[in-house]
């Protein structure tokens, strides 16, 4: 684990997040995306420090963040971000809904492809668009955009795509060679991609992060990336976050975007993130260490303890993607869970239809607690 210590379950109990209010003591808390970790210790000292001086008023307009972002973008992944193309937004969540009002109009069609993180048909319905489903294909290696799926979605006068790269829950981390497919598309059919890129700094071993962006002059064409320091060190609540573009097609779009937007970001959440891409490089490499261990944990768990539950191999992020059908408990398995096993996962069916029989489980914790909700679960067959 390096130098990471992860607090005992009681100690994390104290913690005032939804995690840890939103269910009695007796039960194991593994939905919410937030991880079990101490924060960093550049994010607290920054954090401390702005306390110290009372420094709690609204968010500077300074490129400190743009900077911050661009230089972690070179460093980590070779892409190359312009300063002044990367623009602060609350959060993702609000970063998508916002451009996506300024893209489509009442009525049109927007893609997604469940199982899918939960709010994305939330935010298309919430900007008076018509959700289209272009489901992920399985095959014996695993998930992987269906661009056959996409195209006939694309070509139906679609407007525009919500990406999750990587894919939550199924911790898919898109191969370049689809995302260049992709971008294709979407230039053939004039439909825009906005990429929610919040995992994207927890990308596991064995896999490779490739930025949307990146891939070609198509994608860069139609693409916005969404980007934060929220998942990958566990800023959730302090609410910062950033939209980039590459081209000025896309970037005409962003510059409608309210002025006020970067009064409504935390202005510690700023603070936090610039930390966070900055000098938060060697916290990350722990935590990606304790994940990478925790997934093979809990391959062996379910093996040992569960056998004929299956769950997708993560690539990327600290949320697994269980398959609970052969154990017959119907559509809904968390909510059996929770009353039987008292461990709390997340409904497998909110991320589409694809979902029904299964549920998700957050490992961002302690060997220790993934080991007791697998065993909990086992001795509620």
């Amino acid at each position: 684990m390096g130098n990471l210590s992860i607090p005992p379950l009681a100690e994390l109990r104290k913690r005032r997040s939804a995690k840890w209010r939103t269910f009695p003591d007796d039960i194991l808390p593994l939905p919410v995306a937030e991880m079990d970790f101490p924060l960093a210790e550049p994010i607290a000292r920054a954090l401390h420090e702005a306390v110290d001086r009372s420094d709690t008023g609204y968010a500077a307009p300074t490129r400190d963040l743009a900077d911050a972002v661009s230089g972690y973008a070179r460093r980590t992944w070779g892409w190359k971000v312009e300063a002044d193309d990367v623009r602060t937004v609350a959060d993702v969540g609000i970063g998508i809904v916002e451009t996506l009002r300024r893209i489509i109009g009442a009525g049109d069609r927007v893609v997604i492809s469940p199982p899918v993180y939960e709010p994305f048909s939330w935010w298309v319905r919430e900007v008076g668009a018509q959700v289209v489903e272009a489901p992920l294909a399985e095959g014996p290696r695993g998930w992987r955009l269906d661009l056959d799926a996409l195209e006939r979605a694309f070509a139906d006068h679609a407007t525009a795509y919500v990406l999750c790269n990587p894919h939550n829950p199924v911790g898919l981390v898109h191969r370049r060679e689809d995302l260049v497919a992709l971008a294709e598309l979407a230039d053939r059919y004039g439909v825009y991609v906005l990429s929610d890129e919040i995992h994207a700094p927890l990308v596991l071993p064995g896999a490779e992060f490739v930025p949307f962006l990146s891939v070609s002059d198509e994608a860069r064409r139609w693409g916005f990336s969404f980007l934060s320091a929220s998942k990958g060190w566990n800023l959730a609540g302090l609410k910062a976050a950033t939209v980039i573009t590459a081209d000025p097609a896309p970037k005409r779009y962003v510059d409608r975007l309210s002025p006020h937007s970067l009064y409504r970001t935390g202005h510690l959440g700023v603070i936090a993130t610039v930390a966070a891409f900055n000098d938060g490089d060697p916290w990350l490499a722990d935590v990606l260490s304790v994940l990478d261990d925790n997934r093979r944990l809990l391959d062996e768990l379910l093996v040992k303890l569960l056998p004929g539950v299956h769950g997708s191999p993560s690539q990327a992020g600290f949320l697994a993607w269980i398959d609970f059908r052969a154990l017959g408990w119907g559509d809904d398995p968390a909510e059996h869970i929770l009353a039987a096993a008292r461990v709390a996962l997340n409904a497998g069916h909110r991320y589409g239809s694809t979902g029904l029989g299964f549920a998700r489980l957050n490992f961002g914790c302690s060997p220790q607690t993934l080991t007791e909700a697998v065993t909990r679960i086992a001795a509620a067959c």
